[in-house]
């Protein structure tokens, strides 16, 4: 077995729910939420929401984009959920069962904290614990969220969405760059990462030609925790877009990579809810799944991941690179319009 073939991948990401039941619901809200028991009245909004899109594919796309990444990379790839099956050990042991010696582990969100997904990187270390001496070399890549087949898969997406709208829409339609929304306490820690999302954004929206006054960042999928959220969220410009004689919303989220219930609930259901009653119409872009140009993301940060560990001879290690700050496409930027 050569060197290229003892590589392989693990893709990483939340998980799902088991079923539809409202019992494998609570459990994995329990494991989302580090053990702590959600309240029940949590239990049915969340179990309703699943029931609405008939379930999360988010696994099963997920599955897809390795058997592609595996097809370009040429290397073994599995998956690896961090709140629910496959597990990250299922994953790991599944590379080591292959033969893999060095894995490039990957988290399907491109812009990377290790506040918000350090726990990817503990589970990997306690699955490897688990294993002992069967278990391979890890690398976490960390953020690749300027990764340039990566912001041409979104602005493609965003132009295809465009294309699509009748001409008296695309004449007054806001783009809504969205990510998912977080506590303003933890938020402040993390400029970082705030400006990894700005930067994704400002990428994107270069790329789909779009004006500043063409587009707009704001947050999505607010949680149910107390205190205070991250500003704008999608409903706080809704009403300002309207105001402003505009007469469409064009959602393209820049974190999430794949259909789940931050997609097609938050966005399809409960967004569309709120812009309708705004009086604009609503689209969003088609989530990048499979999409080819986000497997050449993938297929280029596996590669660099595992060649820049080799280099400086790490175990368990991650990658960041450096960003700026959120762009200032505030409601400020509507209501210049």
């Amino acid at each position: 077995m050569t060197g290229a073939e003892r590589r392989g991948v693990l893709l990483m990401t939340y998980g799902s729910p088991a079923s539809l039941e409202r019992e494998d619901v609570r459990a994995y809200l329990a494991r989302v939420r580090g053990g702590r028991e959600p309240d029940a009245e949590l239990v049915d909004e969340f179990t309703r929401r699943y029931r609405v899109t008939g379930g999360s594919p988010l696994v099963e796309i997920t599955r897809s984009q390795a058997a592609a990444l595996a097809k370009s990379l040429g290397w073994p790839v599995e998956v690896g959920m961090r709140f629910s099956e496959p597990s990250i050990l299922a994953g790991l042991a599944a590379l080591a069962g292959r033969g893999v010696e060095h894995v490039a582990a990957i988290v399907l969100s491109p812009q990377y904290s290790m506040l918000l997904m350090g726990g990817y990187a503990r589970a990997i270390d306690e699955a490897r614990t688990t294993m002992g001496e069967a278990a391979p070399k890890v690398s976490v890549a960390g953020a690749w969220h300027e990764e340039p087949a990566f912001v041409a898969a979104l602005a493609r997406r965003v132009a295809e969405a465009l294309d699509r709208l009748p001409s008296r829409e695309r004449d007054g339609v806001v783009v809504l760059m969205t990510a998912h929304s977080l506590p303003r306490r933890v938020a402040e820690q993390e400029p970082g990462y705030l400006g990894q999302l700005g930067a994704t954004a400002e990428a994107v929206a270069a790329r789909a030609g779009l004006s500043d006054e063409e587009w707009a960042f704001c947050w999505q999928s607010a949680g149910h925790e107390p205190g205070e959220w991250m500003k704008p969220d999608f409903a706080d410009l809704l009403p300002e877009i309207a105001a402003s004689g505009q007469r469409a919303v064009l959602v393209a989220p820049v974190q999430f990579l794949a259909d789940h219930l931050e997609i097609l609930y938050d966005v399809d259901v409960a967004a569309r809810e709120q812009a309708e009653r705004s009086g604009l119409s609503f689209d969003r872009i088609d989530s990048l799944n499979a999409h080819p140009d986000l497997v050449e993301a993938l297929a280029e940060v596996a590669r660099r991941t595992v060649e820049v560990a080799t280099l400086v001879r790490s175990g368990t290690t991650a990658f960041g690179q450096p960003a700026r700050h959120p762009p200032s496409r505030t409601p400020s930027a509507v209501d210049r319009r």
